[in-house]
């Protein structure tokens, strides 16, 4: 009897920050990953090297092009034969506060912003899920926001974009949970990556990160890894009737009813 292929899992937007350690915990654990990238091939390939085990594939596509998801999609189906997990974990935080940009800037923020934080992850998780259940099952995490929850001034179209990711999550547990597609959703607060650095750290100013932990009552932000850990174990151990929930990371900042 030949051996069962390890699973495989696509991970976007893994070059760095809480994909790259989604890509190694789930590396880690056996999974075969196809690592997705924008632009930054140096720090992917990094990322690459730093994983555990073999049969790990790189894959370019700006996502925020129209036709990038459906590319991507058929390209790693057509490495790997198959995709048990994906992780929607891609995704831009761009300042454009109401009333302070023109609306040129307003319209670029959220075109660019909804195409990738969520028209992406929703064309990815259409095909997959599909695919998933023509072989049986598989699972899809999306990394949401604690932004999701309330009207953010300074980057609405953020917040939108991962409201309707949470929205669209479910809606895709609702449809394919008979098929044993199960979808999670990851809402955490900051967490302390490149992306976020801008925003939590400022070398001209310490108290930036005083300002945003006396808002949150554990007194820390998130790590990377306890993210990963978390989608983790979503991919692998979590119990099948989760799916469709959101699953909060913020320190206690939001307790939702």
């Amino acid at each position: 009897m030949a051996p069962t292929p390890s699973p495989v899992a696509l991970v976007t937007g893994a070059s760095r920050g809480i994909g790259r350690c989604i890509a190694q915990q789930l590396a880690a654990r056996g999974v075969r990953i196809a690592l997705h990238y924008r632009t930054n091939r140096a720090a992917a390939e990094e990322t690459l090297r730093s994983l555990k085990g073999d049969g790990h594939a790189l894959f370019a596509a700006d996502l925020g092009l129209a036709d990038a998801p459906a590319l991507l999609y058929e390209a790693v189906l057509a490495a790997f034969g198959r995709i048990d997990v994906l992780v929607n974990n891609a995704g831009i935080f761009e300042l454009h506060p109401i009333g302070e940009v023109d609306y040129a800037v307003w319209q670029d923020a959220w075109q660019r912003t909804l195409a990738l934080n969520l028209f992406a992850p929703a064309h990815l998780t259409f095909l997959t899920a599909r695919q998933m259940s023509e072989r049986g099952g598989g699972r899809i995490i999306n990394i949401s926001s604690r932004g999701a929850f309330g009207g953010q001034v300074t980057t609405p179209a953020y917040s939108a974009s991962k409201a309707a990711l949470n929205s669209m999550g479910h809606s895709f547990a609702a449809a394919y949970g008979r098929a044993q597609v199960l979808v999670f959703t990851i809402a955490p607060s900051w967490v302390d990556t490149d992306m976020a650095a801008p925003h939590i750290h400022d070398a001209n100013d310490e108290k930036v990160l005083d300002k945003v932990l006396e808002k949150i009552p554990l007194g820390r932000v998130n790590t990377a890894e306890e993210v990963a850990a978390t989608a983790a174990w979503l991919a692998l151990d979590a119990p099948a009737t989760l799916t469709g929930c959101v699953i909060d990371m913020n320190g206690a900042v939001l307790m939702r009813p």
